[in-house]
C-alpha cells in the first residue's frame, strides 16, 4: 500500500526487494561478494597501470579512468541496497535519494563517454598508426578524459534539478532498490512533462552521440583490419581493440535488455529488478576480467603486482 499526504513527502520507501523475501539472505551473501570482488579488481587494474612505467600510455589511462567508474558506479547504489537486505528499514531521505541519483547518473553517463572516448582512441591507433601520438596527445588525452566526467556530471546536474524540481505529495513507494528518474518521476503529484521532455531529448542526443561515436569508430576500425592482408596482422590489429570492444558489447547489451524490456506481470517486474541489479553490479565486476584476460600487458602488470613484482614471472 502506498503512504499518501498532503504535505510534503521527506524521504522515499525503496520497496525493490520487499517481495523477495525468501531469497534476500543468498541474495546479500551473492551481491556483497559480487561487489568486493568488483572493488578488488578494479583496484587491482589501477595499481597494475600506476605502477607499470608502460602502462602509462592514453589508452590505459583510459582504462584505469573505467576502473575509477567500475568503482564509484556499483557504490552509490550496492551498500544501500545490501543494508536493506538484511534490516526492515527501507527508506532513504530525500535529499539521500537526490545525492544517489545524482551521482548514479553522473557516473553512468560518463561511463558511456568515455567508452566513446576509448573507442575514438583504438579507431586512431588502428587505422592512423603513425599519427596515433600526434593526435592523441597527453594534453588532448586529458582534454578528452576530463571531457566525459564534465559531460556526465553537466548531463546529470539537468536531470536531478529537473526531477527533484516536483513536487511530491503522493506515495512515496519507488518500486526498485535504488533512486532512479523513471520511478521517482512517476510519484509527482505535478506536471512532469518537463522532467520527461529533458530525460527524452538531452539523454537522448547524448546517449545517440556516444553510441555513434563508438559504432563508427568500429565500423572504420572493422573495415581497416579486413584489408589487412596477413593474417598475422590482422590478428595483432584486432588484439589492441578486442577487450574495449567486448566491453562496449557487454555495456550497451545489457543496459539495452534492461531499460528497453517491457513487462507487465508482477513477477516479471521482479525478475525486472533482479536483471537491473546485475546489469549494475555484474558488469562493473566483469570488465577488469575481460582486460586482464584479453590484454597481455595488463596481465603481466597484474602478474607482478600479485607476486609482488617478481620479475621473472612477470615475462611469461
Amino acid at each position: 500500500m502506498g503512504v499518501y499526504n498532503v504535505t510534503t513527502v521527506t524521504q522515499f520507501i525503496l520497496i525493490g526487494l520487499s517481495d523477495l523475501p525468501e531469497v534476500r539472505y543468498p541474495l546479500f551473501v551473492a551481491f556483497a561478494i559480487i561487489y568486493q570482488v568488483t572493488l578488488v579488481g578494479n583496484g587491482a587494474i589501477l595499481l597494475a597501470i600506476g605502477t607499470e612505467a608502460k602502462l602509462h600510455t592514453p589508452m590505459y589511462y583510459f582504462l584505469a579512468n573505467l576502473s575509477l567508474l567500475d568503482i564509484f558506479c556499483p557504490s552509490t547504489t550496492v551498500p544501500k541496497m545490501l543494508r536493506n537486505l538484511l534490516t526492515e528499514d527501507h527508506s532513504i531521505s530525500f535529499i539521500g535519494c537526490a545525492l544517489q541519483l545524482y551521482f548514479l547518473v553522473a557516473l553512468m553517463g560518463t561511463e558511456v563517454f568515455l567508452l566513446a572516448v576509448m573507442a575514438y582512441d583504438r579507431y586512431v591507433a588502428i587505422c592512423f598508426p603513425l599519427r596515433y601520438s600526434v593526435i592523441i596527445t597527453k594534453a588532448r588525452c586529458a582534454q578528452l578524459v576530463l571531457g566525459t566526467w564534465a559531460a556526465g556530471f553537466i548531463n546529470s546536474t539537468i536531470h536531478t534539478v529537473s526531477t527533484f524540481s516536483l513536487s511530491f505529495c503522493r506515495s512515496n513507494l519507488v518500486n526498485q532498490y535504488y533512486c532512479d528518474i523513471p520511478q521517482i518521476v512517476a510519484l509527482s503529484c505535478s506536471s512532469t512533462y518537463v522532467a520527461e521532455m529533458l530525460a527524452l531529448v538531452i539523454g537522448g542526443v547524448f546517449g545517440t552521440s556516444a553510441f555513434l561515436t563508438t559504432l563508427i569508430s568500429y565500423v572504420y576500425i572493422i573495415s581497416t583490419i579486413l584489408k589487412i592482408q596477413s593474417a598475422e596482422g590482422k590478428r595483432k590489429a584486432f588484439s589492441t581493440c578486442a577487450s574495449h570492444l567486448l566491453v562496449v558489447c557487454l555495456f550497451y547489451g545489457t543496459a539495452i535488455f534492461t531499460y528497453l524490456r517491457r513487462s507487465s506481470s508482477q513477477s516479471s517486474l521482479s525478475r525486472d529488478r533482479l536483471i537491473s541489479m546485475l546489469y549494475g553490479i555484474i558488469t562493473p565486476m566483469l570488465n577488469p576480467v575481460i582486460y586482464s584476460l584479453r590484454n597481455t600487458e595488463v596481465k603481466g602488470a597484474l602478474a607482478r603486482v600479485l607476486c609482488g613484482r617478481c620479475p621473472q614471472e612477470a615475462q611469461s
